[in-house]
């Protein structure tokens, strides 16, 4: 290897030939976009040496807190920190939750100094209170530092960044759980076959996608965390999402139709990522990355602070760093067969159902709000029941015994604002769904066609709305709702037809049909295809209804 400094606490008997020093040794390009290119590309993935001057340019570039320690505070405290004890035999500081130090071809120097960079971390950042990803990270940087102090630095720096809008990595209880919640929403997205065999097999899906990160920081070989890492620190932490998406739809692929058990899917996946090299190469696994078309880093934020608002809710604090994830039963399924009942869907059917809705919902029970054989085929009765809930899910069970239905993100009190007209309103987050004769959902056009708009600016997306309701102090509150019609340039309003109420009529989707039409008596319906949904019809087109129920989402805590 060219420089001896970059490879001091490596072991060079077991590096993989994939990362010494085969490629280019210069990088001259300054323009975004290029780099961008580059790093998805592999452009440094073949020299050790070139990678170590990319992450210093790179790191050194994060905009950073005014103080932020530097390799001459490390050099200042590291003595008084670690003391005579050898770097092998130092505890790991609490904020990694137990998480192993990968070894990544370090050597037993090199092992050491990632604990005693990690200990000189948690002194320095005492706000720093959840963090299992950080060992990986200064485990890999150590490789590309020409000493401890160095790679303490690039870490700092890496904690410290200041830029509100490029999130590097969780550093809360808070921030790590919500976006477990964000990656099992884009998972019920974007890898809906894997989230189907994900729900067939654990008893507890989220408790699966809560383990997301591990896969990255950790299981997956060096060589292949080296080229996320390479692109991570270019693009920022959506890689981090379309990686994990990658490896499950691979996962999926490798694994479908054989048998998997519910208490081990997790140590299935983490084996499968270990050995991902008999799978697929990194090249690959970046490929299948980057051909999943994500929502804008702009819409994925206000998910995340979606789901952080909703654990807040539930008392999650930064202060429960300490509860494990094996224990936390406050965010599993909530459809529990001893206190669930429905004239239209079994308990396992709804439990299908629960696993499509939004992760924050998820942890909600449902709540029977309306069923027409209880409270009559009333239109008006039907809203009245539903008023002052969001979201809704709406049942139908037609009279030849047909199942379908929609989840509807928005409160029915929204229908009157439009003075007694019949006018649209709901979010993206809608979706139209049957489950006889055969289960099918069916979501927004905009998410499998992201092609027929562009993310409008944040400035629009963070506008008050309405005009006349005042600015909340909670940044959450002053966004508008995650997948709102607003953030995005649609071609027409067809594709943002998402629920409409009359006195006379419900509607569900519309643009060239609607996905369901229900009259004023919940007597007759109709279904086919609209634009909204780019939906099949859900059942017989035109159709007698035999119940309707609309089911609310309850916090257990509130019973």
């Amino acid at each position: 290897m060219d420089s001896p400094g970059y490879n001091c606490f490596v072991d060079r008997d077991k590096m993989d030939a994939a990362v010494q020093d085969q490629g280019p040794k210069e990088l001259s390009c300054t323009e975004l976009a290029e780099l961008k290119q580059l790093a998805r590309q592999g452009y440094w993935a073949c020299s050790y040496a070139l990678r170590g001057k990319v992450y210093q340019r790179l790191i050194r570039d994060i905009p950073c807190r005014t103080v932020t320690p530097d390799a001459s505070v490390y050099s200042d405290i590291v003595g008084k920190i670690v003391g005579k004890h050898s770097g092998t035999s130092l505890p790991l500081p609490e904020f990694v939750d137990n998480t192993q130090v990968p070894s990544y071809c370090l050597n037993t120097r090199g092992e050491g100094a990632v604990r005693k960079i990690l200990l000189c971390i948690a002194n320095q950042f005492p706000d720093v209170s959840f963090c299992p990803a950080l060992p990986a990270v200064v485990a890999l940087l150590l490789h590309y530092s020409t000493d401890e102090a160095q790679c303490f630095e690039n870490a700092c720096r890496i904690l410290a960044c200041n830029d509100p809008s490029r999130k590097l990595v969780d550093q809360s209880f808070l921030a790590f759980e919500s976006s477990c919640m964000t990656f099992g929403d884009l998972v019920n997205k974007y890898c809906q076959a894997a989230h189907k065999l994900m729900v067939a097999v654990s008893e507890d899906v989220l408790q699966v996608y809560a383990d997301w990160q591990r896969w990255l920081f950790g299981e997956l070989p060096l060589s292949y965390f080296a080229r996320v890492f390479d692109v991570f620190l270019v693009e920022g932490y959506k890689v981090l999402y379309r990686v994990a998406l990658a490896i499950l739809k691979f996962f999926h692929k490798v694994r479908a139709g054989q048998p998997l058990e519910s208490d081990s899917v997790k140590q299935d996946i983490r084996a499968f990522v270990r050995d991902i090299a008999k799978t697929v190469s990194p090249e690959k696994l970046l490929e299948k990355a980057f051909a999943i078309r994500l929502f804008s880093r702009k819409e994925i934020q206000l998910l995340q602070m979606a789901n952080e608002k909703a654990l807040k809710q539930k008392g999650i604090t930064v202060k429960q760093k300490s509860v494990s994830l094996s224990k936390r039963q406050f965010v599993h399924l909530a459809v529990h067969a001893e206190n669930f009942h429905s004239e239209i869907v079994s308990v396992k059917e709804m439990r299908d159902i629960w696993s499509w809705v939004p992760e924050r919902f998820a942890l909600c029970q449902p709540l029977l709000l309306f069923s027409s054989l209880q409270h009559g085929y009333s239109l008006t009765r039907f809203y009245f029941q539903c008023e002052g809930h969001e979201p809704t899910l709406l049942l139908i069970k037609t009279t030849q015994k047909e199942v379908c239905g929609a989840y509807l993100s928005t409160d029915w009190s929204e229908r009157n604002k439009f003075g007694g007209k019949v006018g649209f309103f709901g979010t993206g987050e809608c979706f139209v769904f049957r489950l006889q004769p055969e289960v099918q959902r069916y979501e927004w056009v905009v998410i499998k066609h992201p092609e027929l708009t562009k993310p409008v600016s944040l400035e629009a997306v963070a506008a008050p709305s309405p005009p006349c309701r005042p600015m909340s102090s909670d940044p959450a509150d002053r966004l508008s709702p995650f997948l709102a019609t607003r953030h995005f340039n649609l071609p027409s309003k067809t594709e943002s037809m998402f629920m409409a109420g009359g006195n006379d009529c419900l509607i569900i989707g519309g643009g060239g049909g609607q996905a369901l039409y229900i009259d004023g008596d919940l007597n007759r319906g109709r279904t086919g295809h609209c634009d909204t949904f780019n939906n099949q019809p859900l059942c017989s087109e035109n159709f007698f209804i035999a119940a309707v129920e609309a089911w609310g989402f309850q916090d257990p805590d509130t019973q």
